[in-house]
């Protein structure tokens, strides 16, 4: 079997996932989505400045630094909210069977872009939290911050690598379904 009989064989099959995807599996996507963004904005709007403040007043030598860090941690929350805008809005285009379009890599692109933000930013405090001297009550704290952020670095370039793959696969079929439109 040729290389691009494998492809349309491929094609084809991926095609017909997407077409007997439901729309109660899009509805429960989108349910979940929107779980995500309402948490996410509460985390924005009180969870992480409560953490910082409560932080800040069981060790008040973290003051200086809470700024920053509240700062870093919201930016870092509002470029997933970006991703999973984006999310939402191929899941649309799933819906419409229209995710075949050069308007979709835009999407792709926002989910990688605010993934990639999130993701730099987790590296940054990481990095930080490496070569900084904060007090310390006992140490564990500060290991456990480092390695917590250290985590959602792995977990983010993993997400993104995978979405920049899952993009070059995007590409292929919207090409093979180009070629397709041609034959036919």
């Amino acid at each position: 079997m040729t290389n691009s009989r494998t492809y349309l064989l491929f094609f084809d099959r991926f095609l017909a996932i997407i077409n007997h995807m439901s729309k109660i599996v899009i509805a429960l996507l989108r349910t979940a989505l929107a779980g995500a963004v309402l948490i996410g904005l509460f985390a924005t709007m009180v969870i992480i400045p409560g953490a910082a403040e409560e932080e800040v007043a069981r060790v008040p030598a973290y003051a200086p630094y809470q700024a920053l860090y509240v700062t870093v941690a919201i930016l870092a929350v509002l470029g997933i909210l970006v991703a999973i805008s984006a999310v939402w809005m191929l899941l649309s285009m799933v819906g419409h069977n229209t995710i075949f379009t050069p308007r979709a890599f835009r999407w792709v692109d926002v989910v990688i872009g605010g993934t990639g933000f999130a993701t730099l930013l987790a590296a940054g405090v990481t990095v930080h939290l490496m070569f900084v001297e904060l007090p310390v009550d006992d140490g564990m704290q500060i290991l456990g911050a480092m390695l917590a952020t250290a985590a959602c670095t792995g977990l983010g370039a993993v997400f993104l690598l995978l979405t920049i793959v899952m993009r070059q696969l995007l590409k292929k079929a919207t090409n093979l379904q180009a070629e397709m439109a041609q034959v036919v």
